[in-house]
């Protein structure tokens, strides 16, 4: 607070913060969450949160103006990168392509407005809380929301989901993509579960492509 004259320790011998190592939720453990879960509302978002992989701020502010039914996409504007597309307007948002999962759970929302009306007003450290005195009554530890980040990248790089299409995704950017591909160009992403059973159903050899390191 300034009240000494000189700094007890410098901040370069402040011990080093070491952060617990994170993980992706396994299948299995979303199972069994979503299998426990009495209210519809609160289970169509974690698995929403397991299909897409995106943030559980975004997910719980999807609205019905998100989803174009005809051509069967999903585009919103992830709340992290709003500064980035102000700054750059030719930055836009990816267009995720659902598949017949993604779809029933959205059949199962409200057509009109926010999917999901009542988590979207609650405070994101709430939705964390919720989640995760969920998982410790199921004993499931080492998870939490941003779990489903990791356990969609995970499962992308299992079905050797192309690199471009699971950054795209996750809304991360890389300068070895925008050296591939145009800035401004609307890139259109396929279902990661359609995905996954073309590579089950052998219908997509995933020994002729290249891995993601």
């Amino acid at each position: 607070m300034g009240w000494l004259p000189w700094p007890i320790l410098r901040k370069k011998q402040f011990p080093k913060v070491r952060f617990k190592p994170k993980r992706g939720i396994t299948e299995h453990e979303h199972r069994r969450i979503i299998g426990r879960e009495i209210n519809p509302e609160r289970r169509d978002f974690y698995e929403l949160c397991w299909l897409l992989g995106g943030s559980q701020g975004d997910i719980a502010g999807l609205t019905d103006e998100d989803i174009d039914w005809s051509d069967r996409l999903i585009c919103y504007n992830r709340k992290k990168m709003l500064q980035r597309m102000q700054e750059n307007p030719n930055l836009k948002p990816p267009m995720i392509k659902y598949g017949k999962k993604i779809e029933a759970v959205l059949k199962g929302r409200p057509s009109k407005g926010p999917l999901f009306p009542h988590l979207c007003t609650v405070r994101s450290s709430d939705r964390a809380t919720e989640f995760k005195q969920r998982c410790r009554g199921l004993g499931i530890h080492g998870v939490t929301l941003h779990s489903y980040r990791y356990g969609w990248a995970e499962r992308a790089r299992k079905a050797y989901y192309p690199q471009r299409c699971a950054q795209e995704n996750l809304g991360q950017q890389s300068p070895a993509v925008h050296r591939a591909y145009a800035k401004n160009a609307a890139v259109t992403i396929p279902s990661l579960d359609e995905w996954e059973e073309l590579v089950a159903n052998k219908i997509v050899d995933i020994h002729q492509m290249p891995k993601v390191a």
